[in-house]
């Protein structure tokens, strides 16, 4: 919400344009004029007799007028009394009272004459009157014995004091009494019951009368009432009667309403106009009447109408004469009603329609004063000349009286009076000076010069030019140093002077010129206008809701003029922030820590500069968990139900959902707390369902969405009565635990299910299908009962019963269980496999009699294991496996076998018990498969034009090896595949030499081996032939000689000086130009690098057949085994250094990765060999 207020609003221009107004006709005190009343006392004055009398009088005019006083109607002489002073300059009187002067010698109508030689001006007649509080008289007051239900008024009946006390009822101890409906305060202070109830019966009815003129407290003597109730009565009047006498008080009666005030049917009130009108109806009857009030013909005023007082008392405030009417008030109960009419009529003491205004009129000028009031009565109008009846007067040729109104001709400086309007009737009567100044002066501007105003711009704008001259100046207004004079709609030119710009714009800013001008002369004068940018609140607070102890904020963020300074304040409900420093008040927002319930409320942000104010409110909801319910209360108690009812705690604005009813059974889980039912957050009572023997306590939890209340105190306790149990125990199950026995359990009871004392079990159990009886017996309170000596693993039927000293449980159902298992007697027989695939087979067995299996068949396991490899004879340690199959299954798979070898397996039946014997022993085998790959490759003995290659056979032949597989194809320079050769090699042999190869050139391999199913996987590598012998030699040559040896050792030195001079520059903070190198290529990643420079060029592609990045290289035996890592360094684009071979060849090598089967053609291949890069180094 947001609301905005102006210093240049509308209220604010009215307002300013009225002072303007009045501040128009002042005279200045520099000119020549009558006397004006400045401050006088009220008419009626109550003065406080211990206290000095102050009646004031002052006034103005020039020259400074004299003051004297009338009291009574004649001439009171100060100089005579010496209790009375004039203060100095003033007319102002003072009465010594404290120094022995008393108030009541004082009394009387005073009236002030302010006087010079222009005129005289005369005070209201003002009516002192010191205050009085006088005690209550002595009284007896004899003891006030009521019988219950009829009605009584206790009567106050005060000291008349001045002015009228203020009545009210206490006891000794200070404590007012309590009001209601039934029993309340009328206007005139008496105490009214409708009807007594015993509980009236006190001895300390005091009233007491408030003075607040001279602060004091009056206390009547105490007032005795003792309410007789009909049953008392009764005992007394049988106390005093004989057996033979009818006796017997009438019970209370219920009545009708009476009226206790107003008496009878109608009355009338008068009420002066503007005053506040009360009207009062009491009654008495029984039940309590509820009063009603309505106007006959009419509607109640709206928004002037109150009822107090329990809607006794009609209050109507600012009454006119069209609140004039009948009033009914109406009492009813159950019984009937009553009714009074009061007749309402609004007089009014006469007020202004037009009040008498000073007259400034040059020599030889017309005018007017007019006196206009109205009242009921209609008022009398009479005027007086300087304080005296204009009928006796000194005659004014000038002037004529018509009634309300003095016309004034042609007026000369000897015109010049001050006149006194006098409206009167019976109620009361105003009085009004008003001066005629008869003056010649030229204009004068009383508005400084050069004012500067500010407003907001689309707001108003007041420029004033208050003036004076005689006869009246006329008034013109010009913009700018050479404007023209302003007209239009869009300024408004007021009779006081003043220019105003309804809606000022930015570009109504400037300077503005006012002209005065009459016969008698000419004056001008400048003021400045600025206008401003409006303040507004671009984000205003919103509406938050939070938790207790949590944190909250509410932001206000401003625009405004830069010209002007805002200043920021926050409230809370319209009053300041507590002093506390959990509120933070930031620049732009208000903040609030651990939030707590006290700070639920409104703020508002307020943004104030000299010109204008803006507000922006928003609401704090603090929420929280629900304070927990009260004042619990068991009622109806039966003995399975009781009612339960509770009083809700405080909610915490947050609407309670539900409420959580838990008990406590004291007489068996003393301390715990159960759960027992829940009901909607509208209800506050519920019927609970109990069981016997329980000592009950219940407890309600109130929950709304921040969570749950604590828990509310515990009711009062509730003792239910035994009786049988109600139910039986519950997971009755039978298991024998050995085969020859029956072990019985259940789930016992619980302490509240008990329903009484004594709680045992009745186990009953007799084998099924046999025509046995039941074997019974009583337990304790157990859960457990064991039978021997019974045959393995047969069908009982078993019930549990419960019962107490009270007697049996309802009849139980009887459940089905097994006396104890044994092992099975049999194997599975006919037991079959059938091979799927190498790797893969299924085996078949015949179910096993159910009643060999002893128990309950809970499935059948295979146990099943290699004895050997087909293709190795040797034998090795045996791991047997084991598959269980569940249920009555007769069949089932084997996976994960080997292939090309011998099996066997054999089955067992499951019970609960275990395993039973085992079937014979099934061989089987399972066909060949494909190889793994070869264990290793190895390339050894690189020459010009050949190679020679060894391998190792597959780790898992899984067959019978026919042969392996060589496939190989050169790399060029470019890094592209050359033609593919394929080489089928016998099974038997382990090495291969190459030969009519190209020399120094790359070739890559790929080798695996086959069985009669097919091919293995393959493993790759690569190797290189070497170039001449010649060539070799003088690559030997250069890398031994002393001078190659030095030049690399001066290389490693500078390198080192470099370094050592980069690491000082960089702690120092200065670049150099490694640093600017290094800045302008930041990436050395995707620069290119270049033979010239004895580099290679780095190549990354993750197919297995393309060649190794720069860097990946073999150990140096160049042999690389599977089992050593499953990883190709093509991945990880990284390797160990390259190494040289005794003749000066380069070999470079890397893991045995499976790779897909080359394709023939152009691929991208290894960089350039080490040695070619050498060959053009030399």
């Amino acid at each position: 919400m947001m609301r905005k207020k102006s210093i240049s609003a509308s209220k604010a221009s009215l307002v300013l344009f009225l002072c303007q107004m009045i501040s128009a006709l002042e005279v200045p005190l520099d000119l020549s004029q009558p006397p004006t009343i400045t401050q006088q006392s009220p008419k009626d004055y109550i003065v406080d007799p211990r206290e000095n009398i102050v009646i004031q009088c002052e006034a103005k005019g020039k020259p400074p007028p004299s003051f004297s006083w009338t009291r009574n109607g004649t001439h009171f002489d100060i100089d005579k009394d010496a209790q009375v002073t004039m203060k100095p300059n003033s007319g102002t009187l003072v009465i010594n009272i404290m120094n022995g002067g008393k108030a009541e010698a004082y009394e009387g109508v005073y009236q002030c004459t302010a006087r010079n030689e222009r005129g005289a001006a005369i005070s209201n007649n003002i009516v002192i009157r010191p205050s009085r509080s006088p005690l209550w008289t002595k009284e007896k007051l004899e003891p006030n014995q009521v019988r219950e239900g009829d009605s009584l008024v206790l009567h106050c009946r005060p000291p008349v004091g001045l002015p009228p006390p203020i009545i009210f009822w206490m006891d000794n101890a200070f404590q007012r009494l309590p009001q209601s409906e039934r029993v309340s305060q009328g206007l005139n202070g008496d105490l009214y019951f409708s009807n007594v109830q015993p509980e009236d019966t006190r001895e300390d009815y005091i009233c007491y009368a408030r003075f607040n003129h001279t602060q004091t407290i009056q206390q009547k003597q105490p007032i005795s009432v003792k309410v007789f109730s009909m049953d008392s009565l009764n005992d007394t009047i049988a106390a005093n009667l004989s057996d033979t006498d009818i006796y017997g008080a009438k019970p209370v009666t219920e009545r009708q309403p009476v009226l206790l005030t107003p008496t009878g049917s109608t009355s009338t009130k008068v009420e002066l106009r503007g005053n506040v009108l009360l009207l009062e109806c009491i009654a008495a009857g029984l039940p309590t009447p509820v009063i009603r009030w309505i106007k006959e013909g009419g509607e109640l005023p709206a928004n002037r109408t109150f009822f107090e007082n329990f809607k006794k008392t009609l209050k109507i405030i600012d009454v006119s004469e069209a609140d004039s009417g009948n009033y009914k008030c109406i009492a009813r109960n159950i019984l009937g009603s009553a009714h009074h009419v009061i007749s309402v009529t609004v007089k009014a003491a006469p007020y202004w329609i037009t009040a008498p205004r000073n007259l400034v009129l040059s020599p030889g000028e017309d005018g007017t004063l007019i006196c206009r009031a109205n009242g009921n009565p209609k008022p009398n109008i009479s005027w007086l000349a300087n304080g005296v009846p204009i009928a006796i007067a000194p005659e004014d040729p000038s002037r004529k009286v018509d009634g309300d109104t003095i016309i004034f001709s042609h007026v000369q400086e000897r015109s010049s009076a001050v006149y006194q309007c006098n409206a009167s009737n019976e109620y009361g009567y105003l009085l009004a000076n008003a001066f005629v100044n008869v003056l010649a002066e030229p204009p004068r501007i009383l508005t400084s010069a050069n004012k500067l105003y500010q407003v907001i711009s689309d707001s108003p704008a007041l420029l004033d030019c208050a003036y004076f001259g005689s006869p009246k100046p006329e008034i013109e207004w010009f913009k700018g140093v050479k404007g023209s004079i302003l007209r239009g709609n869009e300024y408004i030119f007021h009779d006081n002077g003043t220019l105003e710009i309804p809606v000022a714009q930015k570009d109504s800013t400037g300077t503005y010129t006012c002209v005065a001008r009459n016969e008698l002369g000419k004056i001008q004068n400048e003021v400045q206008l600025e206008v401003k940018d409006p303040t507004m609140i671009i984000k205003q607070p919103e509406y938050k809701v939070v938790q207790r102890y949590g944190q909250v904020s509410f932001e206000c963020i401003i625009k405004h003029d830069s010209t002007l300074l805002p200043a920021v304040i926050w409230l809370k409900d319209n009053d300041e922030l507590p002093d506390d420093e959990r509120f933070l008040v930031g620049k732009d927002n208000l903040t609030i820590m651990n939030v707590t319930d006290r700070d639920d409320g409104t703020y508002t942000c307020i943004v104030n500069t000299t010109l204008d104010s803006v507000s922006a409110s928003a609401v704090l909801t603090v929420v929280a968990r629900p304070n927990p319910p009260f004042d619990l209360e068991l009622t109806g108690q039966l003995e399975r139900s009781v009612e339960l009812s509770w009083i809700p705690g405080d909610e915490n604005n947050s609407p309670i959902t539900n409420f959580v009813i838990e008990y406590e059974d004291g007489l068996h889980e003393p301390g715990v707390w159960h759960y027992q039912t829940e009901v909607p957050g509208t209800q506050t009572t519920v019927q609970l369902k109990l069981s016997p023997y329980v000592n009950y306590s219940f407890r309600v939890i109130a929950v709304n969405e921040i969570g749950r209340s604590q828990p509310s105190e515990p009711s009062e306790q509730y003792l239910t009565k035994s009786a049988n149990p109600d139910e039986n125990p519950s997971n009755v199950q039978g298991i024998g635990s050995e085969p020859d026995n029956l072990v019985i359990t259940w789930e016992s009871l619980k302490g509240f299910q008990s329903n009484g004392p004594g709680l045992q079990y009745k186990v009953s159990w007799r084998q099924k299908d046999v025509d046995d009886e039941w074997t019974s017996v009583i337990v304790a309170n157990v859960s457990k009962y064991i039978v021997s000596g019974t045959p393995t693993f047969v069908p009982y039927e078993i019930k549990v019963q419960a019962l107490n000293d009270l007697g049996y449980a309802p009849e139980p159902s009887e459940v089905i269980g097994h006396s104890g298992e044994d092992l099975p007697m049999v194997a599975p027989g006919n037991v079959q496999v059938h091979v799927v695939n190498s790797t893969l087979a299924k085996v078949h067995w015949d179910p096993v009699p159910l009643k060999t299996v002893r128990g309950h068949l809970q499935g059948y396991k295979v146990y099943y294991w290699k004895v050997q490899s087909l293709s190795r004879r040797s034998r090795r340690h045996v791991e047997k496996k084991i598959l269980t199959f569940r249920g009555n299954k007769t069949f089932g798979m084997l996976p994960g076998l080997e292939p090309y070898s011998s099996y066997k397996l054999n089955v067992r039946v499951v019970n609960g018990k275990g395993e039973g014997p085992a079937s014979p022993d099934k061989v089987f085998k399972t066909p060949e498969g494909v190889p793994s790959s070869p264990s290793f490759l190895k390339i050894t003995n690189p020459t010009l034009d050949s190679l020679t290659l060894e391998w190792g056979s597959p780790t898992h032949p899984n067959g019978v090896l026919t042969s392996y597989i060589l496939k190989f194809q050169p790399i060029n320079n470019t890094h592209e595949l050359g033609p593919l050769v394929e080489i089928r090699i016998p099974a038997n042999e382990s090495s291969l030499i190459l030969k009519n190869l190209n020399y120094s050139t790359r070739y890559k391999f790929y080798f695996n081996a086959q069985t009669s199913v097919g091919s293995g996987s393959q493993i790759t590598e690569e190797a290189v032939t070497i170039m001449d012998e010649a060539m070799a030699s003088r690559q030997v040559d250069i890398a031994t000689q002393g001078w190659f040896i030095g030049l690399m050792c001066a290389v490693a030195l500078l390198i080192l000086i470099l370094l050592i001079v980069c690491f000082i520059r960089r702690n120092k903070g200065g670049k150099y130009p490694v640093k600017e190198k290094e800045d302008a290529h930041a990436d050395p990643e995707i620069q290119p690098m270049k033979e010239d420079d004895g580099t290679f060029g780095e190549y990354s592609d993750a197919e297995d057949h393309k060649p190794l990045k720069k860097g990946s290289r073999t150990p140096s035996d160049r042999t690389v085994k599977k089992e050593d890592s499953d990883d190709s360094l093509v991945d990880y684009g990284e390797g160990v250094n390259g190494q040289f071979n005794e003749d000066g060849s380069f070999i470079g090598q890397y893991s045995g990765k499976k790779e897909k089967e080359p394709a023939e053609g152009n691929e991208s291949s290894e960089a350039p060999s080490p040695v070619n890069a050498m060959n053009s180094f030399v």
